[in-house]
């Protein structure tokens, strides 16, 4: 089985590695997804993110408010550690039971996509680390005007994450995420055949690139 890390910086385009790969017949861990899972309504990941950050990060129908939750720890150093605390070592378990239910179903690409991989987790436990990138303008322009963010808030996120140059020293694999969704979408279809060529029972999908 192949242990892929597939991050990038916000608005990368990791988005569109993840979903072309999940096409082509990898397994995608995706980490935003179960950190939104581990901290719904009920959980203790809830429990632990309401007591530490209050009331004011909760909805009047009782679920988390995460516009109100990036507001505070975006602009606090401190404040996203604290929440990282709580969150992470949820996420990284229940990251490895989606990989466990993957290679007892008998799939062999497993791609851990991680958009803090460099900032929080381990490059070194990946038999690839896959590292989209785009320049700084493209990102920001990509999440004022594509997603309706507001630019202070969005050069924040910037700056919360690591830095082109950190991401580079653990990549095993760079992907050119600023051109159109199809030049991109082309590379991962070549990353794919190369990981084919390693596991040849690679899964439904397997050598389908380019297609």
């Amino acid at each position: 089985m192949l242990r892929i890390g597939l991050t990038g910086g916000i608005a990368a385009g990791k988005s569109v590695v993840a979903r072309r790969l999940a096409e082509l017949g990898a397994v995608v861990v995706d980490y935003d997804a179960l950190a939104r899972e581990v901290v719904a309504p009920g959980t203790p990941g809830y429990a632990g993110v309401v007591e530490a950050f209050g009331p004011e990060v909760v909805t009047p129908a009782g679920d988390l408010d995460r516009a109100a939750l990036a507001g505070v720890v975006f602009t606090d150093a401190a404040a996203r550690a604290r929440l990282n605390a709580i969150v992470h070592p949820l996420v990284r378990a229940a990251a490895r039971r989606r990989e466990e239910e993957a290679v007892a179903g008998g799939r062999s690409v497993v791609v851990h996509d991680i958009p803090l991989l460099v900032e929080t987790g381990d490059p070194a436990a990946f038999d690839e680390v896959v590292v989209v990138e785009a320049p700084a303008d493209v990102r920001l322009a990509r999440l004022v005007e594509g997603r309706g963010i507001a630019e202070e808030q969005a050069r924040a996120r910037l700056a919360a994450q690591a830095g082109e140059e950190e991401r580079r020293v653990a990549a095993t694999v760079l992907l050119d995420g600023s051109g159109t969704v199809e030049h991109l979408a082309a590379q991962v279809d070549a990353l794919w055949l190369r990981w084919v060529d390693r596991t040849p029972d690679a899964g439904p999908g397997a050598g389908e690139a380019g297609t």
